[in-house]
């Protein structure tokens, strides 16, 4: 059963990362939050639930601006070339549905099966936002906790410079 928004809440609270939410009508794309987003300062994110040929997961967390080389990205994780994951997947590995993949979903990927990938343009603002595991609400937090909150769940993300197409770091 995949978690619930309190329950990341309280995961959030014991890790000491400060968080605040906004309810709003959902939001199943960056341009249909575009006008909600502009009264949210910080960073706005998308995610994206990759698959590569040989079944291996990842999840790219990516300012909303960010031009993400899906067809190129593969290279610099050591990866098959990578395809969108299904809805099914997506929601046995995620617990999430398409418009709420977030990077707080990792959470439910207890048995560690999705490289988590960042760009490292989140880094550049110093509150980024996600969904928190619902496309109703955008929850803000600082980007110098995203490190912190992806190695509680038992990984080391990857940090990539996507506008260089380079990995900045592996082990952050």
């Amino acid at each position: 059963m995949p978690i619930s928004r309190s329950d990341l809440f309280h995961h959030l609270d014991t890790l000491d990362i400060a968080h605040a939410t906004t309810e709003h009508p959902p939001i199943f794309t960056v341009d249909e939050g575009r006008e909600i987003k502009t009264r949210m300062p910080g960073g706005h994110t998308k995610n994206l639930f990759l698959k590569d040929k040989k079944g291996r997961l990842a999840l790219v967390s990516a300012l909303g601006e960010t031009q993400i080389a899906v067809n190129q990205l593969h290279r610099l994780v050591d990866c098959q070339r990578f395809s969108f994951g299904r809805e099914e997947l997506l929601y046995e590995t995620l617990g999430v549905r398409p418009g709420s993949v977030t990077l707080f979903s990792i959470l439910n990927d207890q048995d560690i099966q999705v490289r988590m990938i960042l760009d490292a343009a989140l880094f550049e603002h110093e509150i980024v936002n996600f969904h928190p595991l619902e496309n109703t609400a955008t929850t803000a937090i600082a980007s110098r906790d995203l490190i912190p909150f992806v190695r509680s769940t038992g990984r080391d993300p990857v940090i990539i410079d996507f506008d260089r197409m380079i990995c900045v770091d592996r082990s952050a």
